[in-house]
Parts: C-alpha cells; structure tokens; sequence
C-alpha cells in the first residue's frame, strides 16, 4: 500500500516525482487544512502552512518537510513531542540570496554613486547564507565585519564582531538570521529602534532573513529623521499585507523573493524529496530534478578594456539578474504581493552563465569563477 502525502501545490518541480511510490494531493499552502491530512502519512510544505497543533492533531501524519530555508511556520516541538518527524532544507537557496544582495549592492552603487571597494559591510548572521554574502562582498573589493553571537560561543571570537561593533563601524548592513521568537539568540525585532538609534549615521540596512526580524515603523521613522539613508527590505511584517507607506520609503522593496532563483526551489524540492525518502524507504535518497530552464542570455560578453574590474563585476552580476525589476514590480502592485512570489519569473543563478571577458585578464577571470561564474 501506498503512503499518501499532501503537498503544498506550489513546490516546483515535485509533481510527477513522488507519484510511482505514494497517493499525493497538491494543495495551495494556504489552504491546507485538517480535512486534508486525516488520513495523510506526509505533509510537504513552503512556508504559507502553519504546521502546528491546530493543524495536525488527531491526523495521521508523521512526517513534515518544508522545501525552505526558514521553518519558522513549523512548531518545531510539538511535533518532535507528537512524535512527528520535520526537516527543512537548509543552505537550499543560499546563493539565490546571494545573488539577490550581489544586485542589491550594485544597484545601491550605481544610485548612490559609490565605488563598492570604499564601503564596509556588516553581515549580522554568518550561516549558509550570510557567508556567502561575506565571499561575494570580499569578492568586490568592500571590507566585510561579521557578527553571529551563537557561532562565537560555539567557535571563538576570532574572525567576529559585536553587534554594537558592526552598527559603529559598517556602511552597510545585511542581516541573515533566523526568526527566534525568545531566548539568548532573539531575533524578533532585532532591528528595533534602540538599536537604530546606535547605527551610523546614514547607513544603510538590508533585510532578506525574517519579516519580524525587523520592527517597520522604527525603520520608518529612522528613515524619515535621517538616521538611514537607505533602506532594503525583501520580508516584511504582516505578510502579505505589507506597509505601503513603509514600501514607500524603501530604496528597493521586493516580494520575499530573494531566494527565488530557479536553482534554489530545485535544490530545496530535491533536499525534502531525499529527507522524505530516506524516512519511508523509498529508494530515492539522491534523486534530484535535471530539469532546470536555461536563461535567456546564458553568454555574457564584456569587452574589458580600459574599464575597472569592479565595473566589469557589476555588469556581469546585473547581466544575471536585476532587483529593481522585482522592486518595479511590487511597486506597481503590492496587493498582488502573493502572486507575484507565485508566477516569479524564471531567474537562474551566477553558475548557469559563462562569461566572456574580451581583454580580460586571468586575475580578473579568476574572480568571476570564485563568484560562480563559468569563464571562457
């Protein structure tokens, strides 16, 4: 016989898969309710299913996987005290977001009219994500300052600083953590307004990790007085009815599509395919999808004579993707904010383009491979 699974209709690249081992209804994430998983033995989900107590009890259901990141929507331990088993899909779209915070920088550069190499970038949260963003900014030539207080305990100081540190001495700051509600490591409303008041003046924050990481109306007054110059935000509070008047603000405010690109949904589906697997037996522990788009323009050529190797950088980083796009768009329409994250464009990551760099130089082109890049 058969499990029976009931998953989250939007998970791409899972319909078809699970099919010749299990009974699968898809459902939108939203919607999933008790009447569904009655009989269920599985429950794979994104991050618009609340897997709590009101949800599974008195269902059948034994297992959770969340083709995500973040897992915040799952009661981690009601399920482990239910004997449900969970599993996420950790660092699975971590260079989407990467990518997203490359364009962020570029674009910021552009508009701001600063050179990247003269800014410093604090990177609060140092996991699957934020170290990636730390390889990509160093990559750029910004000196980077890290801050994560439980890697510190866990691993030493050396290499990290304070929170404080980094609101003294960053131009720009990213934060990559998860949401904790409580305890020693709270994230819920890290970014609050006695925190604001300690940062640089006219600084600039981005936010691609948890909407409640950050408290919306200290950024807005923060600003409005003129204590940020700028502010970034992919995740917002209340989604998806956001703050408009706080969109208003932003320099760029895009849907909770940071980790979006197509590379980063297929791992995180191939990851909950494996975890689920490995749980029932299926014979499935290393299945992934090869059935991945190619972009638009997978060649990207740039004559690099007589312009900065940061200028090529940021050519070839906005030629992959660019997140004013995503910014116009929500602009345009922030109550379709859903439907945007559910009819996103295809956007593939800095590995699925090879870069042709006419005059460039081999450090240069080594440069571009260490950021993903394939060069010819």
């Amino acid at each position: 016989m058969s499990i029976r699974i009931v998953a989250d209709d939007k998970i791409p690249f899972l319909r078809g898969v699970l099919e010749p081992f299990a009974d699968v209804v898809y459902v939108p994430g939203k919607s999933i309710g008790r009447e569904h998983l009655e009989k269920a033995d599985a429950l794979l989900t994104r991050t618009r299913t609340r897997c709590n107590e009101d949800l599974l009890k008195g269902t059948s259901v034994k297992f959770v996987g969340t083709a995500t990141i973040g897992y915040d929507h799952i009661d981690t331990a009601w399920c482990e005290a239910n004997g449900i088993v969970w599993k996420n899909a950790p660092g699975c779209n971590a260079q989407s977001v990467n990518q997203y915070i490359a364009s962020t920088l570029v674009r910021l550069s552009d508009v701001y009219g600063f050179a990247l190499k003269d800014k410093v970038l604090g990177v609060v949260g140092v996991g699957n994500v934020g170290s990636k963003v730390v390889h990509t900014a160093e990559m750029l030539g910004m000196q980077v300052y890290l801050c994560d207080p439980p890697r510190v305990r866990n691993e030493g100081v050396c290499g990290f600083i304070g929170l404080d540190g980094i609101l003294r001495e960053c131009d720009i700051i990213t934060f990559h953590v998860p949401l904790n509600r409580a305890g020693e490591d709270k994230t819920l409303h890290m970014l609050n307004a006695g925190l604001l008041q300690k940062v640089n003046k006219g600084a600039i924050i981005i936010n691609t990790s948890r909407g409640e990481v950050a408290d919306g109306d200290a950024l807005k007054k923060s600003l409005q007085n003129g204590r940020l110059s700028a502010v970034v935000l992919d995740v917002w509070e209340n989604e998806p009815a956001i703050d408009t008047d706080l969109m208003n603000l932003c320099f760029q405010a895009t849907p909770h599509i940071a980790g979006y690109a197509v590379d980063g949904k297929a791992k995180g589906t191939a990851m909950v395919v494996q975890e689920l697997s490995r749980y029932f037996n299926l014979g499935m522990d290393e299945w992934e999808t090869d059935d991945l788009p190619e972009p638009l323009q997978p060649v990207i050529e740039i004559d690099c004579k007589g312009v900065t190797s940061e200028q090529i950088l940021k050519k070839a980083i906005l030629a992959t993707y660019d997140a004013g796009e995503d910014d116009r768009r929500l602009r345009n329409n922030p109550s379709e904010f859903e439907k945007q994250r559910g009819d996103y464009p295809s956007r593939r990551e800095f590995k699925a383009f090879t870069l042709n760099l006419v005059n460039g130089d081999d450090r240069l082109k080594r440069t571009c491979r260490k950021l993903g890049f394939k060069v010819l």
